[in-house]
């Protein structure tokens, strides 16, 4: 019997945006791959134009079937960005000039802002920081208000944008007047709390998260149906740039060491760019363009097709299916055992000394591999089943960890040398390597088996949980690297106490960054006796190989085989071909 007698009626689902969850790595490979992905979550169709419609349509089809491996995808145009028309050009533009000011403040939150903060915080209050990055994992939550709450006189998409955009720049401007010293009285007495201090970024976070989901609903409009493929290629494009400005490019001017090696005949005590004239820069950009975003872009006027209680029906009835209550278990657990490396082995390697400039020249060096080598993995996405593509990378990830540790535990007495240096610089790509070799095949999965009835409602739930588990592991993972670490102050054995330093003239416990610094500044030596970090990588490392082998590995194999009706709402087969 055909597919449509297999299926009841589905639910509505809405025909903006419900935002695809921005925070994962983005690669080369990732812009081609997220049209397709872009194109099964909005199911878009010059024929129908509500969600009923459109899935009569697409079950009217003689080649519809769910026990296809691949659900057919709409025709879209294959010709080249400057084949476009111009009007989809600009367009084109304006979506990457959008989600470049988005990847701003997340490149400074995720990226820069922690390693600056190991100088004057302890891993556990870098974890506290670390919950600053939640919004972008969580905003499937609100993403149905934005998508159907709006004024018809601004437009739909300009009433988030608009606001939420003017709300960051000043936001940025008066966190950029502040920043430097709250990062220096963060945590101390009667300075501001590290728990205030993460408030501030919080807010950023979440506003651009909101705008995420707000231009990606106002890219299906603003480029033709048949080109809406570049819609991903802009967020892409946008994105990545502007958390490499952020990240790399900043953190490299920011350093004193990089300015006076490549900049400076004579050495001064600081880089080029100070975090807060970057945050007064960041936000007066985002304030210009969004006055010019209100005055000079007209956007065209839309109607609401869905509300926004039948979006959270449809969502509430995807996490009853038995299939997905599996894979988000999978999601939130697989990504344990990485933690302490994604989160803490760069910070430890600044903690030895390795240098932010240091640093940021890694990731330089990292960003072209990323491109590159994400294009064979997109590769090898297309020649082997997904997830067992997954699991490879899984295994390859598993083993990076390992290698960081090893990477860490041989740092040079005398400091950095350029083996050394290298031999980073390999780690580091070989760990984006197989990060980029889960995300791919992950996102194909994804792809595969979503609805297209109800895609942006399935894919965006799917790809909030799988980042809601590389989120919420690192608060813990950072705390118990405080936890396990013992280390104690000698007094008298190092320079003398600085004028507004107290002499250190008992031991104690200097563990955690702030008594280090007071031991330091009062003249004793801080002597590491148990470095918590290895203890936790390695735990980290041991949970996910158990989990790996003796659940996530069966069970992602087995949903991988499993034919398309078992992911679908009406998932009942027909009797007659069962």
């Amino acid at each position: 019997m055909g597919a449509k007698s297999r299926r009841a009626k589905s639910p509505t689902t809405p025909n903006g945006s419900l935002g695809r969850t921005s925070g994962r790595k983005h690669n080369g490979h990732a812009a081609g791959m997220n049209s397709n992905v872009e194109l099964l979550r909005r199911n878009i169709s010059h024929e129908t134009s509500t969600s009923e419609g459109a899935a009569a349509n697409l079950m009217a089809r003689d080649t519809f079937s769910l026990d296809d491996p691949v659900p057919k995808q709409p025709t879209i145009n294959n010709h080249g960005f400057f084949d476009l028309p111009p009007k989809d050009q600009r367009n084109f533009g304006l979506l990457v000039l959008l989600y470049f000011l988005q990847g701003i403040p997340l490149g400074l939150a995720t990226g820069s802002v922690p390693f600056l903060l190991k100088n004057h915080m302890s891993y556990g209050e870098i974890g506290i920081f670390s919950l600053a990055s939640y919004p972008y994992s969580l905003k499937l939550f609100w993403s149905p208000i934005v998508d159907a709450v709006w004024s018809p006189k601004v437009g739909r998409r300009k009433s988030w944008i608009v606001p939420i955009q003017l709300l960051s720049g000043i936001g940025m401007l008066w966190l950029g007047s502040r920043i430097e010293s709250m990062m220096e009285l963060t945590g101390k007495p009667g300075g501001p709390s590290v728990w205030g201090f993460t408030a501030w970024w919080f807010f950023l976070v979440l506003m651009c998260a909101t705008q995420d989901i707000a231009v990606d609903g106002w890219a299906l409009t603003l480029l033709t149906p048949g080109n809406v493929s570049y819609a991903s290629t802009a967020q892409t494009v946008g994105l990545t740039a502007g958390q490499f400005l952020s990240y790399t490019v900043f953190l490299a001017f920011h350093s004193k060491d990089f300015a006076n090696k490549w900049f400076r005949t004579e050495p001064l005590d600081h880089g080029l760019l100070s975090l807060g004239g970057y945050l007064n820069f960041a936000g007066w950009a985002y304030i210009v363009v969004t006055v010019g975003l209100a005055l000079l872009k007209r956007e065209e006027k839309t109607r609401n097709e869905d509300g926004i209680w039948d979006v959270y029906k449809i969502m509430w009835g995807v996490l009853k299916l038995k299939n997905i209550q599996t894979i988000i278990l999978v999601h939130l657990i697989a990504k344990i055992g990485f933690q302490a490396n994604d989160g803490v082995t760069g910070l430890k390697l600044l903690d030895k000394g390795f240098g932010t400039d240091n640093m940021a020249l890694t990731v330089l060096i990292d960003f072209p591999f990323e491109i590159g080598l994400g294009y064979y993995a997109g590769k090898w996405s297309q020649e082997y089943t997904p997830m067992r593509l997954w699991c490879w990378g899984f295994a390859g990830r598993l083993a990076a960890a390992v290698l960081a540790q090893f990477i860490v535990s041989i740092f040079p007495a005398g400091g950095v040398t350029s083996w050394y240096l290298l031999a980073v610089i390999a780690q580091h790509v070989f760990s984006t390597f197989t990060n980029t070799v889960m995300f791919v095949a992950v996102a194909a999965f994804h792809a595969r088996i979503a609805d297209p009835v109800i895609g942006g409602t399935y894919m965006t739930l799917l790809a909030t949980v799988c980042n809601l588990g590389g989120t919420f592991p690192r608060f813990f993972v950072l705390r118990m690297v405080d936890y396990f670490t013992s280390a104690t102050c000698i007094p008298g054995s190092s320079s003398e106490p600085t004028s507004a330093a107290a002499a250190v003239t008992e031991p104690f416990s200097c563990a955690v960054q702030a008594d280090k610094e007071r031991c330091l500044a009062g003249g004793g030596t801080c002597e590491m006796h148990r470095d918590g970090y290895y203890i936790v990588n390695i735990l980290c490392v041991l949970i996910g190989v158990v989990t790996f082998v003796l659940f996530i590995r069966p069970k992602v194999l087995q949903l991988q085989a499993l034919p398309l009706w078992a992911w679908r709402l009406s998932s009942a087969p027909s009797a007659s071909k069962y």
